[in-house]
């Protein structure tokens, strides 16, 4: 599965579908599309910290069309230090057209939460009557497992606990998504969701599989635009961060977005889990800033900033116009129609990397592999035109040092006087193609098995463990914490990302 990705279509017809969006930019918004609505969803402290970030940088034109609205939530468990910068700036917005709210979900104690969670059937039943009544049930989390207090580390399998009880027993998380989708649909003009988070960590990665299908499916009813935004690992972060778990975090992710492995799923669980980011996803490197500032906090401010910025400027025109080009190339050419949505394939990961003008002479590295190759690559360069010019020669030299194009990359440069930056977005990547991927799976291979299960959080309601193989059907993925039959229609292989081989090998003929 993961080595037959677009394999078998028309590379000639590939070629032309980039020369349109390279020569005639028909991802370009026209004057019948936009303005744009912005609303963000924040999870863990990076997420909080991109709301931040973007509140306090915003651009002069913010909200300037008095038909746009924005919206913010930003969610941590038990830690209210990054959501209090939310709140402290959200300040001079119109109250009719701007709601940020914040939710610090309270960390439970360890008796609560084994309350909850021996009701977490009656809870599933109740949102999804197709649910299967599993008698052989029990709480996901081992009865030794220590919960963690106010500012400390959560583990992901933990994460998704507190958070699932919380949302199924009427608690403030679910009136405020329920607020947050309120003023998404009161949008007078398109509107973009974006969920932001980070892949280290264990909040946002924990929670993000839960609540962006309960924000994008139940609440949104998949209508708008759902984009997934995820800030990699980098070499600065804390030891205890570079632990195996960003393996089974981009599985979950990976069986969630690629298509293919989606419907694996969803064939034994239903289609409450169809991926819930309709309009796409990015990954945000962070090691090429480490390496200019040499300094995690000031990297997480550059590059919360970068986002922020990417995100809402210009009316969040650019992020329209991204979510077009790429929506663009995931659709095949012969069912093209402006309002189909793209099937991901495994080249699911679009990495984006948002940096000052003055710091391009450094190359981004965006976390691939050697030898990385794509149809696409576009930078969008903002600034005095007489320094736009010049950056994105140097931008486009930087990346043929580390991606094969067929076709030398767009540069759309913008004149203006608010923050000079560029942008470079580098589409279609797959899990393998993140340098990271293997050594994490090394990791995670030698751990025992309950820390694997503390780092899964997707399924493990269901009783199923991703990144294990299947119990009863040999080859297929998805251990049965309980020992019975859940599983997922995915190769086991396909999830560790090696090779499938085929059942038969058929010979060639030889002459007689």
């Amino acid at each position: 599965m993961a080595d037959e990705h677009d394999h078998d279509h028309d590379h000639g017809s590939d070629l032309a579908r980039v020369e349109a969006l390279k020569n005639e930019g028909v991802h370009r918004a026209g004057e019948h599309e936009g303005p744009f609505s912005l609303h963000v969803v924040g999870l863990g402290g990076a997420g909080a910290g991109i709301i931040t970030a973007l509140l306090e940088n915003r651009p002069t034109d913010f909200l300037a069309h008095e038909a746009t609205r924005f919206t913010a939530l930003a969610v941590d468990i038990g830690h209210d230090a990054d959501l209090a910068k939310v709140r402290a700036a959200a300040t001079d917005l119109p109250d009719d057209r701007a709601q940020v709210r914040t939710v610090e979900i309270p960390a439970p104690t360890k008796k609560e939460l084994s309350t909850s969670l021996n009701r977490y059937r009656e809870f599933l039943k109740m949102e999804y009557p197709r649910y299967y009544w599993n008698p052989n049930y029990e709480p996901w989390l081992p009865s030794a497992v220590e919960i963690a207090g106010p500012g400390e580390h959560f583990s992901r399998a933990v994460a998704k606990a507190i958070y699932g009880a919380a949302y199924y027993q009427n608690r403030e998380i679910i009136r405020e998504l329920d607020a947050f989708a309120e003023s998404v649909n009161a949008s007078e003009t398109t509107p973009i969701v974006v969920i932001a988070f980070s892949l280290a960590g264990g909040v946002g990665s924990g929670i993000v599989v839960e609540l962006a299908r309960h924000l994008s499916t139940v609440k949104l009813g998949r209508r708008p635009w759902v984009v997934g935004i995820g800030v990699m690992p980098c070499d600065g972060d804390p030891a205890g961060l570079d632990d195996g778990s960003l393996f089974p975090v981009i599985n979950e992710l990976d069986c969630m977005i690629d298509n293919e492995k989606n419907a694996g799923v969803m064939a034994v669980w239903g289609d409450l889990y169809k991926n819930p980011f309709t309009g796409g996803f990015f990954a945000v490197p962070q090691n090429d800033v480490y390496q200019l500032t040499g300094d995690l906090a000031a990297t997480h401010r550059y590059v919360d900033e970068g986002i922020g910025n990417f995100l809402v400027r210009d009316g969040s025109v650019h992020l329209y116009e991204t979510l077009k080009a790429l929506n663009w190339l995931a659709v095949p050419g012969d069912q093209w129609h402006p309002a189909i949505r793209g099937q991901q394939g495994d080249r699911w990961l679009n990495l984006l990397s948002v940096r000052k003008l003055d710091d391009v002479d450094t190359a981004p590295t965006f976390g691939l592999v050697s030898g990385f190759h794509t149809e696409y690559a576009e930078v969008r360069v903002f600034g005095p035109k007489k320094e736009t010019t010049k950056v994105a020669k140097a931008v486009v030299a930087e990346i043929a040092e580390i991606a094969a194009t067929p076709l030398e990359p767009t540069v759309l440069t913008f004149d203006t006087k608010d923050d000079p930056m560029v942008s470079v977005v580098l589409p279609r990547a797959s899990k393998l193609d993140l340098a990271s991927f293997v050594p994490a799976r090394d990791t995670y291979d030698t751990l025992e098995w309950e820390d694997k299960l503390l780092m899964h959080s997707w399924l493990l309601d269901l009783g199923v463990m991703l990144c294990e193989p299947s119990i009863r059907f040999d080859g297929m993925g998805g251990e049965c914490i309980w020992g019975c039959a859940c599983w997922v229609v995915v190769p086991h292989a396909a999830i560790r990302g090696e090779r499938i081989e085929p059942p038969i090998s058929i010979a060639a003929p030889t002459a007689s």
